[in-house]
């Protein structure tokens, strides 16, 4: 490999990163809206109309982008947003049983899922430091978002959802190339906005009744749902899925500084420990010289 090539590969590794770590902020920022939100529109209504708003303005913006997949591209896709619909659905269910803190805290669990998933589909070779990523990740969560603990019902669903996660991640960075990254985000949200009218229309949908709520509503669906899967779909074509999980990681630490600087919560240590622990992970697999085998994105065809 030339000088020239490697340098350019590590261009556009950081700009991947860059673009997940815009994405998790963008994620984290609507935290205490959607926590305002849900108190006036019901989470299955919230999810659909964000995510037909979402997918409408990318179809206004590039409308034959679905076309120019191929139609195994296209298939890849539909299971892609299967498996985060149903993951959005499965979180919210689990919401009704199980204390937020205990949810946030068991959907991350992606980033521990992610791993074991890349080694059994991909037969990636995860390395010692990598696993200390990941493990430092994980108590960071731990610390970031648990108060107690008790398994049940709620639990259980949650886990189903951060399992769910972990193989679109996984999925996602197979079949995602720079080329098709468009239009397959556009069929996702697409596939997910679907699967969310299904499971809220037998019972009406609530819309928002003010401006303030659709202007956050719009917000979350433009930035925070059309923007963030194109940028989590490109990314993955260029970085492994156990690098981009625990990159992603970062979402709570960005929900929980956005939650203090504009939500009007106090910093307590668990903030600081947990958001350190986390940033740290993300540093050691970022920083930290890799074998060759796990920089590499394991690209599927099936």
């Amino acid at each position: 490999m030339s000088l020239e090539t490697s340098a350019a590969e590590r261009r556009t590794s950081l700009l991947a990163t860059l673009a997940l770590l815009a994405m998790t902020a963008c994620w984290g920022s609507t935290f205490f809206l959607i926590k305002d939100l849900l108190d006036r529109v019901p989470t299955l209504d919230f999810l659909a109309v964000r995510f037909a708003i979402a997918a409408a303005a990318m179809l206004l913006v590039a409308p034959r982008a679905i076309a120019r997949l191929s139609p195994a591209t296209r298939r890849h896709a539909v299971v892609l947003g299967c498996l985060y619909g149903a993951a959005q659905i499965l979180q919210t269910a689990g919401l009704a049983h199980t204390p937020a803190s205990v949810s946030g805290f068991i959907t991350g669990m992606y980033v521990v899922c992610t791993p074991l998933f890349a080694a059994w589909i991909l037969r990636t070779r995860i390395g010692p430091v990598t696993w200390a990523a990941v493990a430092l990740a994980a108590v960071g969560l731990g610390v970031l978002t648990l108060g107690g603990f008790s398994l049940g019902y709620g639990e259980a669903i949650t886990l189903v959802s951060a399992l769910l996660y972990a193989l679109h991640i996984v999925g996602l960075g197979a079949w995602s190339t720079p080329r098709d990254a468009l239009g397959m985000s556009i069929l996702q949200i697409g596939v997910i906005a679907t699967i969310c009218f299904v499971a809220t229309v037998p019972d009406g949908v609530v819309l928002p009744d003010n401006t303030h709520d659709w202007l956050s509503l719009v917000y979350m669906a433009i930035f925070a749902g059309a923007l963030a899967m194109l940028g989590q779909t490109w990314a993955q074509a260029h970085l492994p899925p156990t690098r981009t999980a625990i990159i992603m990681s970062m979402e709570p630490v960005f929900a929980a500084t956005f939650a203090v600087a504009l939500g009007g919560e106090g910093v307590t240590s668990r903030l600081l420990i947990g958001g350190a622990l986390v940033l740290t992970a993300m540093l050691v697999v970022e920083l930290v010289p890799r074998r060759r085998v796990e920089a590499e994105v394991t690209h599927i065809a099936v």
